[in-house]
């Protein structure tokens, strides 16, 4: 694999690139961003390339066209890298970036149009409804929370329908608790997803590709302290216990694996994607999102992956440059 990465930067006189990383943004999760932007460009430093981290604003596409950067890779969170927007105009513009064409980021950043493909294409996902928010003022409010109740019951998860890093996300184990579910729901996405609560193990799927295929990393077992995966327990250190590989059997993992990568091809996924699954006491993996462009921050779970596979930040993130340069 990294003999053919190694050959074509050779033939290309590119073994070391430009490489400008996207980072920032006004999306909620802009903070997330700049730490996974700079942790990113720490590693592809390390590895010997040139970085040039910035924001994405109203002169960048002049300022890339001027600079003229090898690759662009938006390490955006949000809707401002993750809806396919900006991966369009890059494309229009004949840039090469990491990551997702703009047609799969917006299947993947749209949570239920994700789970239609997936639950068509055979594969479990917990039962959900997903409700624009004119639905309670076309329908009310008391007749729409009661129709929720009876058709996905409790427990349940509300979350936004767009958006990540588990904001605006409740865990609603009584009913009482479902209308301010909606609202925190709403205030990061104009549709809320409401999904019925599968119990298991939870497990976060990085999937790569730099040059012979997508692949699987080991699965990355996630265990909050407090028993939810909240925003603060995905960046806090010590809010939450991580292992990897995942503690499950073999055959699981395997078929835990199998599924991340045909879903990551399902949605036309590229380079790098993060496949979040629960496993219930059956045995049975119940896909719940896919992330187009996860997080690489210090705490997140597509760098511990990477670890956990043998392999090294910088090796990976080079590697996936690479095959921007050339897919």
């Amino acid at each position: 694999m990294r003999q053919r990465l190694e050959e074509t930067l050779i033939m290309t006189d590119k073994s070391t690139l430009d490489v400008t990383v996207l980072a920032g943004g006004i999306s909620h999760e802009r903070d997330v961003s700049l730490r996974s932007g700079a942790r990113l460009s720490d590693e592809l430093r390390r590895a010997g390339h040139r970085v040039t981290i910035r924001e994405p604003n109203a002169t960048l596409f002049a300022d890339v066209a001027e600079n003229a950067p090898d690759v662009v890779w938006p390490a955006l969170h949000g809707a401002s890298g993750e809806d396919g927007a900006l991966q369009a105009l890059l494309r229009a513009r004949s840039i090469r970036y990491v990551g997702s064409h703009s047609e799969a980021a917006g299947l993947a950043w749209f949570k239920p149009t994700a789970k239609v493909l997936v639950d068509r294409a055979g594969f479990a996902t917990p039962r959900w409804l997903s409700l624009p928010q004119e639905t309670f003022r076309e329908l009310g409010a008391g007749g729409v929370l009661g129709e929720v109740l009876a058709g996905i019951g409790t427990p349940a998860v509300v979350k936004p329908a767009q958006g990540g890093s588990a904001q605006g996300v409740t865990i609603v184990d009584d009913a009482s608790a479902l209308p301010r579910a909606m609202v925190d729901a709403y205030t990061y996405s104009d549709t809320a997803l409401v999904e019925q609560k599968v119990t298991g193990v939870e497990l976060a799927i990085a999937v790569i590709d730099t040059g012979d295929g997508p692949r699987a990393l080991p699965a990355v077992e996630i265990e909050p302290v407090s028993g939810v995966y909240s925003f603060e327990a995905r960046y806090n250190a010590g809010e939450t216990m991580f292992y990897a590989p995942a503690r499950i059997d073999d055959d699981v993992a395997d078929r835990a694996a199998s599924t991340a990568v045909e879903i990551h091809n399902l949605l036309g996924l590229r380079h790098i994607s993060r496949i979040d699954v629960i496993v219930d006491a059956e045995g049975t993996v119940w896909f719940l999102e896919a992330n187009m462009l996860p997080g690489l921050t210090e705490t997140s779970l597509v760098p511990q992956a990477i670890e956990a596979a043998g392999l090294t930040l910088s090796d990976v993130y080079s590697d996936l440059v690479a095959r921007a340069l050339v897919d």
